[in-house]
């Protein structure tokens, strides 16, 4: 045990005697008087002079603090030997008995302190005999009650340490796992650096052998989008509204590639742009349309981005797959599920027909 655990149970100690001996006087009395209240004993009580009256309470009071510090003691000692977590059935039998023997021990040395005071007193009437057990009872029963208390505010100041202790845990725990979602966030929005960059980079090494003037605008248009993802990708949430205007950028690109093959058509009413989504969301799901569907003067692609009637953003395109079709991995859109499962309680919907390819994503809150 160390010394602050020392000083705090004997502050505990003390505060608790401070706290229940006067409760313990007057409960005596008011036990006693309960107990027989038409004894002739009370109509005389306060027609006794005040010398008389504070003798009997100065008794009163050491009885008292008597059958407190012995309910205490036999409380601390128990506490030690038979706690009540590892025998509750045994410590409950022992205190109680303790008590009984303490307080019967208590009373039994005060009666015969008093035969001691006063030995010319050796008649006594039914009456003194009568109030002498009930002096006896009753300090059992308050010695009972102290112990009944003590043993209350035990398991009250346990509970409040557990407590505190679990809300502690609790935090460590959350603190821990928000290190580990950060991580792992970190680690998907990772993934999508190479990914983007590999078919660009495809894209340009094509247009420098063919238009080299293209090339370079794609090149510029490329920095720009990169910068723009780089800035962004320290982000976990990003509004729409950025997120729209990255995805007018990346389309140029992509029409660079694609030409008017390619429709993309994007309604998102100005209420919902202030919404939040992870970055890089709809390049993700915009490039992967492109990659396993096929996009041509006769059959173009087309790519609606809108909110439905849930509030979701909802991103479909018409499906046409390209020949010799590799099944798809769906990296970019587990990715998407994964970020989103850190983010957010809500997960988002893919839905796939015959014609068509739906992924719908719930909007997230931006901090403040």
């Amino acid at each position: 045990m160390t010394n602050s655990k020392i000083v705090s149970d004997r502050a505990f100690y003390q505060n608790f005697r401070f706290f229940i001996l006067p409760i313990v006087f007057f409960c005596f009395y008011i036990f006693i008087y309960l107990l027989n209240p038409y004894d002739p004993f009370w109509n005389v009580y306060f027609d006794q002079n005040i010398y008389t009256l504070l003798t009997e309470w100065l008794g009163v009071m050491v009885v008292c603090f008597l059958i407190t510090e012995s309910s205490l003691l036999i409380a601390r000692w128990l506490d030690r030997h038979i706690p009540w977590i590892e025998s509750p059935l045994l410590r409950f039998f022992c205190q109680f008995f303790l008590q009984i023997i303490s307080a019967s021990i208590v009373i039994s040395l005060l009666l015969y302190i008093d035969r001691l005071v006063y030995p010319n007193y050796t008649s006594y009437s039914q009456s003194d005999k009568t109030f002498g057990w009930q002096v006896c009872m009753v300090s059992i029963v308050i010695s009972t009650l102290i112990s009944a208390i003590y043993t209350a505010d035990f398991f009250l100041r346990k509970w409040k340490i557990a407590m505190l202790e679990t809300s502690a845990l609790e935090l460590k725990a959350y603190d821990l796992n928000q290190i580990a979602m950060q991580a792992e966030l970190q680690s998907l929005k990772a993934q999508l650096d190479p990914h983007f960059m590999f078919n660009n980079f495809s894209t340009l090494s094509s247009l420098i052998v063919e238009n080299p003037d293209s090339a370079l605008l794609f090149l510029d248009n490329l920095s720009k989008v990169y910068r723009y993802m780089i800035i962004n990708l320290s982000r976990d949430i990003i509004s729409l509204k950025e997120e729209i205007k990255f995805i007018n950028s990346y389309i140029y690109l992509i029409k660079i590639r694609v030409s008017d093959n390619l429709q993309v058509n994007i309604n998102i009413p100005e209420d919902y742009e202030l919404k939040g989504v992870p970055p890089i969301t709809l390049q993700l799901l915009i490039e992967n349309a492109i990659k396993h569907n096929i996009a041509s003067r006769s059959r173009p692609l087309s790519i609606n981005v809108r909110i439905n009637e849930d509030g979701w953003l909802e991103v479909s395109n018409n499906l046409q797959l390209v020949n010799f079709h590799i099944p798809s991995t769906r990296v970019g859109l587990k990715n998407i599920i994964s970020r989103y499962r850190l983010l957010s309680n809500d997960c988002p919907q893919i839905i796939e027909n015959e014609h068509t390819f739906i992924v719908k994503l719930p909007l997230l809150e931006i901090a403040e």
